[in-house]
């Protein structure tokens, strides 16, 4: 079940910040500066585990059921492959509300 903050495959996501010491929980992963750094309400996110997005909230708003069991290739600059690297993410079988760490690409 995807979380609601308040009540195929992706694109490659734009890059995001990194909050907190090591880039750990609490923050959405391509939020913009002056953006609120917590989940916004109404919106569905889905948190990121492992890898380099750790702890990291997905704000997948308006996704279709076939987009969410996709899961998301995001760009990361932490990952295995630096600055333009892509963090892979699928859904975790045992919790709708998450996305694993499945490696990362070029």
């Amino acid at each position: 079940m995807v979380a609601r903050a308040g009540a195929g495959r992706r694109p490659p996501a734009p890059a995001g910040r990194r909050p907190g010491p090591g880039g750990r929980g609490g923050g959405c992963y391509g939020a913009d500066p002056g953006e609120p750094a917590g989940p916004v309400p109404g919106h569905a996110y889905v948190a990121l585990h492992g890898g380099p997005l750790d702890g990291l909230l997905l704000d997948v708003t308006g996704w279709s059921e076939a987009e969410l069991a996709g899961g998301a290739l995001l760009i990361s600059t932490t990952g295995l492959y630096g600055p333009g690297g892509r963090s892979d993410y699928m859904p975790d079988p045992a919790d709708g509300g998450r996305y694993l760490w499945n490696g990362d690409t070029p």
